[in-house]
Parts: structure tokens; C-alpha cells; sequence
């Protein structure tokens, strides 16, 4: 049993209406352990080892600590319970998804409000009333179960869908009669990083060996192999379709064009460039054809038009464009379809005969229309800037969806005639606010070394630019992923306070394409921190806000760019929201999938990049005696893509070393993971919790 003085004295602090921020909070004693590793003669000391073992019950007791000292925090703030119900009543709106087609079926997600998982429907023909098909809710009693993926058979026949449990990245696939919607026996287990590619009755997908147990969630992820799966066969006489022994770090997955032609294998050593091979599906016995070696560029097969393959890629044009290749030429030569633009090309995809190019102008997203020889025809209307999905038809399709948002949007669903090219309004999502008093604007600013960065920045339309507002920065800045508006049900709580979201768009990223995203990665990653803290300052200086009032968050490799800019200026942020993120630098690559990430990161085991990558991992630069702002650090403990030990380990290191009295606090969500397929209930509750540690700390009065 842990001893629970110290919290107890915490709680009472608050029972007698102290004032938390003038005391220093007594953080639990975190155990050290005597564990230095030598990186090329450096020796790096790492006291908290011990975290990383996630399943050990040393581990449960710090982390039930942790919880409590985070909760008795927020708990006692007497807004927290007004910050939920507010968020509870705002969250209360229909919504849905983009409808997809198989067969004559379209298959959609639905949640009415405050139902936990999104309830799948069906429409037998775009005529017919949609009913229910599958009730994620009913899978578990605390919707924890979620769906993930799922794919109709090409004739509608068939529903394949793939369920994630408690967040992890490892999925279960399970199959469904459409007519009946009767679930068949065949259940697929350690699936990960997978698609759904139907072939006959029986579709193909990725998996690896079953891990050792008692380390699903943290051991490294290794001989990723494609299968083939016949319906109502068992998992142990599924078909070995490609796999590559010699490199067991390598993953792949692959499927079928559409027309059944060609069967496709894309293959990655990393989150960067990607190898493709194709071969015609008759021809079993035959080797694949390899379109290029090595993993430098990559490739993306849109379609096919009989026997060439229209490929998207970034080989010859690093702001992608949309090439084609004769499966019959030897030398299989790219030839451009759609040239390089001056805008980076994001996705394709062909429907009705037509193609639709989705390009990013600015970090906002435009469609255009082509025909099948590449010639322009249009661009697509959009309501304004925002953020595009969907146009992922058929060949044969006349109809195809797409959804728009903003940042002061909900997204809508239009569906678009490919021949009378016009849009038309399917669904237009309802929230009881109003968007009219708000506006949003689009800036350019200067970083550090005088590079121009796109910066967008919401509000409510009578601010006073005073420099006594509140702000929330958030930023990614990593992986060839994009930022652009989008609509967040969450940040209303903010904006109707009078607070200022910001969203910096960095190097790093793919709004400015492959040598945007170059300019951010391995050695150039201090880029994009100093284009974070660039956006920070801007803020300040145009009297948006001061550091007093600045809040920064960011999740996953944004949890990295919040570490290291809270440590590289922590004079410039009074509050730090890093969520889910990679704080140890030096050991990622350890880690579940964290081998994927070395070449945007590059790895502790060379060198040349130890080096580097020593001076910003936030574990390894937390200082004694410095004024580190408010920071929540949250996480999850079935997390199998960053692994929770990063935020153990980070949160331990810097209650140690915290000088001020900021609070230095970690939520730790149950039956979670990275973030996707969280019940609603969690996810207001996890904001609610975020708001009030911002409001606390911003000194932000509560309308409610």
C-alpha cells in the first residue's frame, strides 16, 4: 500500500481554499536506479529505467500515484465539473461521415451525440433509408472497443471490419454477411498497419507473429508479412503472399487495383519512401516487378487504366505529381500524367472517368478535376479555406462524396455529380453556437533564419489586441503531415472565453512538399522548434497575447516539439500540454513501431546523429533551477505507438528538477491509446481536465 500522507496534506491545500500556485506541490518520490549508458564516450545517466517496463506493478503503484496527485490538482478547481457539462452540451450534435460504396451498398459512420463509438449504417442504393448495420457500442461494456478500419467487398456482398481495443494499434479483423448482416466465424488476430484489399471471397492484409505475451504492447514490432484470407477458412490456413526475412524491421502490405489486374506490394523501412512492386494477379507462380529500388522516394498506385499504372509520387518532383507507367515497358520509365505544380499534390483518385488531384495552396486544400489524359477541366468550389476528404469513388462511379471544414466549420458532406459537375449538400452538421461572432485569418511570419510560415489564428471578432489574451499554440511539424483548418467541437470552450487558438504550420510537415518536410526532419529537426517559437513570438509582438497568458500543445511528435520548446524557452510559455509524446530521443527506436521513425529522426546509434539529437531530447535536457511552465503531460497506458515510459520518464525527471511552483502534473488515461477510438465520455473528460488545468494557470475567469 503506498503511503498517501502526502496526498492527503495536497488535498486538504484545496479542501481550505489555499491558493495552489503560491505552494510547492510535494510530488511523489520517484525511485532511481543506477543505469548509464555509454553513447560513443558520453555517458548519459537514465534513473528512471524502470518506467519503461509498463507492466510491472512497481510501475501501476507510480502510476495510480501520479493519477491521484493529478486529480486531487484538478479536482479541487470548482470550475472542472462547469468546464465538463459545458463540453457534455456542445458535443451533444449529430455528425457522420463520408459515405463508401461496394456493390450498390454505401456504408457510413453516425453518432447521434454522446454515444461512444459512431454507429455504422447502411444504405442498400443512395435512395434507401439508412439502418443500422454494426453497433460498435455493443462490443464492449465501456466502449473501449472501437473500429478502426472496414471495407465492403467489391460487389457488396461481403463487410470486412477490423476492431482496436483500448486504443492499441493492434487490431482483430472480423467479417459480416451484408444481406443477413450476420457475423461469419473467420476472426484474424495480430493485425497491424494493415489494409483491407478484397480479391473473390477473400481479401488481403498484414500481420505479424504473435508477440511474446505480457509485451503486446511495447515490444519491438518485427516480419510484418501480407496474407491472403479465404472466407470461412481459420487464420492458421491463410495464404503467405509476400514477406522479407532478411529484413525482419521492414513492414508491408498490398492488395488489388480495382478492375482485379494488377496485385500490388508496397514496402517501408520507415514513415519515409517506400519501395512498389506489382505483378498481374493471374500470374501467381511469377516474381514481382520492382518499379524502384531502395526506399527514397514515394509511390502511391491511384489506378489503372488497362495495362499502365497511374502512380502518385514525389520520384523527379518533390512536390509530388501524378505519373504513369506501361506495365509492359521493361524499363517500366515514369512518364508525368500531371506535371509538378508550384502547390504540392496530396492525393488522387479516379472516379467517373475523371481524375480528382487534391492540392494544398498555403496549407489549405483545393480540388481539381482532370480528364484521364491529364488535361485540367476544373477546380472545385469550396465553401472557403479548409480541409478537403473524401473523392475516393470508383472507376465506374457517377457520384462521388466529399466533406469541407474550417476552424469555424463543422464538416459537411456534399456529394458531387462527376458529369453535370456540380455539388450538392448531403449532410450539414447542427451545433447549438454561434460561428457568426468568430472569424478566422491566415498570416505569414518569419522564423528564426527568415523563412516565411503560415500561421492561423481564430478568434471571437471584437478582440482588443491588448496583449492580455489568452492563447493556445498548437503545432505537429513532422512526417510529411500536413496541417490545415479544421474544426474542433474542444477549442469552443476556449474561443467563447475570449481565448485565441493559433495553429502553426512548420517545417517538417508537407504543406510546402518533400523539401518542406526535409527541411524539418534529422539534422534540421531544431527547425522546427525554432519555427514554433517563432509563431510564439510573433503573438507577443502583434499584442495577440504574453507569455503569461501563452498555452502550447501538441501530441505525438507535437508532444516532441512542446517538450523541447518548454526546455529551449521557458521564459516564452506559461503553460506546456504535451500529449503522447516522444520524449526520450535516445531510445525510441527500442520500442514497438519506433523503428519506423529513424529516418525522420534519425537514431542515437550513429554518432553524428547522437549528437544532435542529445542536445533537444526533452528527457535529456530538463535542467535544475530553471522556472518551467504549468505543464500536464498525458498519455495512456495501452499507448503501443509512443510508448507511456516516454511520458513516465519525463514527467519523473522534471517533478525532480521543477524550480517554480508551476505545477509539473501527468494524466495517465485507462483502456487508452495513442488517441484514435477513444469513447466520447473520455474524451470530454480528458479535455475537461485540459481546459481547467489551462484555465487555472492562464488566470482565465469561468463564463458558466
Amino acid at each position: 500500500m503506498r503511503n498517501l500522507s502526502w496526498l492527503i496534506v495536497f488535498a486538504l491545500l484545496f479542501a481550505c481554499n489555499k491558493k495552489p500556485e503560491n505552494k510547492k506541490i510535494v510530488y511523489p518520490e520517484t525511485k532511481k536506479v543506477n543505469q548509464v549508458d555509454d553513447y560513443f564516450g558520453t555517458e548519459v545517466a537514465d534513473p528512471y529505467r524502470w518506467l519503461e517496463n509498463d507492466t510491472s506493478s512497481e510501475t501501476a503503484e507510480w502510476v495510480a500515484m501520479q493519477n491521484d496527485l493529478t486529480r486531487a490538482y484538478l479536482d479541487s478547481l470548482p470550475y472542472l465539473e462547469k468546464i465538463k457539462d459545458r463540453l457534455t452540451q456542445l458535443w451533444d450534435y449529430p455528425r457522420q461521415g463520408v459515405p463508401v460504396k461496394g456493390g450498390n451498398n454505401y456504408v457510413f459512420g453516425k453518432n447521434d451525440g454522446l454515444q461512444a463509438q459512431s454507429v455504422l449504417y447502411i444504405m442498400k442504393g443512395l435512395d434507401s433509408i439508412p439502418e443500422i448495420f454494426l453497433d460498435p457500442n455493443k462490443l464492449s461494456d465501456d466502449g473501449t472497443v472501437a473500429l478502426s478500419s472496414y471495407k465492403l467487398s467489391k460487389n457488396g456482398n461481403y463487410f470486412a471490419y477490423a476492431i482496436s481495443r483500448s486504443g492499441s494499434d493492434w487490431n482483430e479483423i472480423y467479417i459480416m454477411d451484408v444481406e443477413s448482416k450476420s457475423q461469419l466465424t473467420d476472426h484474424l488476430e495480430w493485425v497491424k498497419f494493415s489494409g483491407i484489399s478484397w480479391h473473390g471471397d477473400g481479401f488481403y492484409y498484414s500481420r505479424y507473429p504473435a508477440p511474446k505475451s505480457g509485451t503486446e504492447l511495447s515490444a519491438l514490432n518485427q516480419n510484418h508479412s501480407i496474407y491472403y484470407h479465404q472466407l470461412g477458412t481459420d487464420q492458421s490456413d491463410d495464404i503467405l503472399v509476400f514477406n522479407d526475412p532478411l529484413n525482419p524491421s521492414y513492414s508491408y502490405y498490398g492488395g488489388v487495383t480495382y478492375d482485379n489486374r494488377f496485385m500490388l506490394v508496397y514496402g517501408s523501412e520507415s514513415t519515409n519512401g517506400n519501395s512498389l512492386r506489382f505483378r498481374r494477379v493471374q500470374d501467381n507462380s511469377k516474381d514481382f516487378k520492382l518499379i524502384d529500388e531502395g526506399f527514397n522516394y514515394n509511390f502511391n498506385v491511384v489506378d489503372n487504366i488497362g495495362d499502365s499504372l497511374l502512380i502518385l509520387t514525389n520520384k523527379g518532383a518533390s512536390n509530388y505529381r501524378l505519373a504513369v507507367v506501361d506495365t509492359k515497358d521493361p524499363d517500366l520509365k515514369l512518364k508525368d500524367l500531371i506535371p509538378q505544380q508550384d502547390f504540392p499534390l496530396q492525393r488522387a483518385s479516379v472516379t467517373g472517368g475523371k481524375i480528382f488531384a487534391q492540392y494544398m495552396k498555403d496549407a489549405t486544400d483545393h480540388v481539381f478535376m482532370y480528364d484521364l489524359n491529364g488535361s485540367f477541366i476544373k477546380e472545385i468550389d469550396m465553401p472557403g479555406p479548409g480541409s478537403i476528404s473524401g473523392f475516393s469513388g470508383h472507376s465506374d462511379d457517377s457520384l462521388v462524396f466529399y466533406s469541407y471544414t474550417s476552424f469555424i466549420s463543422p464538416s459537411s458532406i456534399y456529394l458531387f455529380d462527376v458529369k453535370k459537375q456540380t455539388s450538392e449538400l448531403y449532410f450539414e452538421s447542427e451545433i447549438n453556437f454561434d460561428f457568426r461572432e468568430y472569424e478566422s485569418k491566415q498570416v505569414f511570419i518569419s522564423s528564426k533564419d527568415g523563412t516565411q510560415l503560415p500561421l492561423f489564428i481564430t478568434h471571437k471578432k471584437d478582440i482588443k489586441l491588448d496583449g492580455n489574451n489568452p492563447v493556445l499554440l498548437y503545432g505537429y511539424g513532422g512526417f510529411n503531415i500536413s496541417l490545415s483548418p479544421s474544426f474542433s467541437i474542444t477549442n469552443l470552450v476556449f474561443l467563447e472565453h475570449g481565448g485565441i487558438y493559433a495553429m502553426a504550420c512548420l517545417r517538417g510537415g508537407g504543406e510546402y512538399g518533400e523539401d518542406w518536410h526535409k527541411a524539418g526532419m534529422r539534422l534540421n529537426k531544431q527547425n522546427v522548434f525554432d519555427d514554433f517559437i517563432s509563431a510564439a513570438e510573433y503573438l507577443i509582438n502583434k499584442k495577440y497575447t504574453k507569455s503569461d497568458k501563452m498555452a502550447i500543445r501538441g501530441a505525438s511528435n507535437g508532444g516532441l516539439l512542446v517538450g523541447a520548446c518548454l526546455e529551449q524557452r521557458p521564459d516564452l510559455f506559461k503553460v506546456a500540454l504535451p500529449a503522447v509524446g516522444v520524449m526520450d530521443m535516445l531510445r525510441y527506436q527500442r520500442f514497438s513501431a519506433g523503428v519506423f521513425w529513424v529516418d525522420e529522426y534519425g537514431s542515437s546509434d550513429e554518432k553524428e546523429m547522437f549528437d544532435y539529437i542529445y542536445r533537444y531530447s526533452p528527457l535529456h535536457n530538463i535542467k535544475s533551477g530553471v522556472n518551467y511552465p504549468a505543464t500536464l503531460v498525458t498519455t495512456a497506458d495501452h499507448d503501443d505507438r509512443v510508448v507511456p515510459a516516454h511520458s513516465f520518464k519525463f514527467i519523473a525527471t522534471l517533478q525532480e528538477h521543477q524550480k517554480s511552483t508551476n505545477p509539473v502534473l501527468i494524466r495517465i488515461s485507462e483502456k487508452a491509446g495513442h488517441g484514435s477510438g477513444k469513447p466520447t465520455q473520455k474524451i470530454i473528460e480528458e479535455y475537461a481536465d485540459m481546459w481547467t488545468f489551462v484555465f487555472k494557470n492562464l488566470n482565465i475567469k469561468v463564463i458558466y
